[in-house]
């Protein structure tokens, strides 16, 4: 890989459905995501199908004149299809077991290898400039896998301060891959 990649999450939104906007913060954020990305190269872009994704970049999109690119990978995990009053000591009980899977649900473990694949297809990509924008759970897996490849660690506690949005960069630096925190959203 001799291009990077930055990993967005997306900005504030009014909620966790697919068809869930973002709120008027989040469009004041996409906007702060647009300038930041003002000067940096970007050759592609590519999007978790929800619109709130999709919009948080947009602006990148429309500056950069590049087609968003929607990719079925970078959908937010499902936890389970059950209500789970208790979603969030599930939710970090996955990242201890990755295989742990609810009813309904897909495990760190299948969400992750969705990601990555995405993730390895773009780094076969030469002197490439990708960004991929997805949801904090999905993003935290990669981050998570990225690290373990170097011998660092990406937990629960990292997740819980993810930011919306939040960018991360991946790239290769004297033939090791490293993950920078370069942004994150107020």
């Amino acid at each position: 890989m001799q291009g990077k990649v930055y990993i967005v999450r997306h900005c504030e939104a009014t909620g966790q459905a697919a068809e869930a906007d973002l709120t008027e913060q989040g469009f004041k954020q996409a906007e702060e995501l647009g300038e930041f990305f003002s000067n940096i190269k970007v050759d592609r872009i590519i999007s978790s199908p929800f619109l709130r994704a999709i919009h948080s970049i947009e602006n990148v999109s429309e500056m950069k004149n590049l087609q968003i690119e929607v990719d079925d990978r970078l959908r937010e995990r499902v936890l389970s299809t059950k209500n789970l009053l208790d979603w969030y000591s599930k939710l970090k009980k996955t990242y201890d077991d990755v295989n742990l899977r609810f009813e309904g649900g897909e495990s760190s473990q299948e969400a992750m290898d969705r990601i990555v694949s995405l993730f390895d297809e773009v780094r076969k990509e030469d002197s490439k400039h990708i960004i991929i924008v997805t949801h904090g759970n999905v993003m935290s897996l990669l981050l998570k896998h990225v690290k373990e490849t170097v011998k660092e660690t990406f937990s629960f506690k990292d997740w819980e301060k993810l930011s919306n949005p939040d960018v991360y960069k991946i790239e290769t630096v004297s033939h090791k891959v490293a993950v920078t925190r370069i942004w994150r959203g107020e």
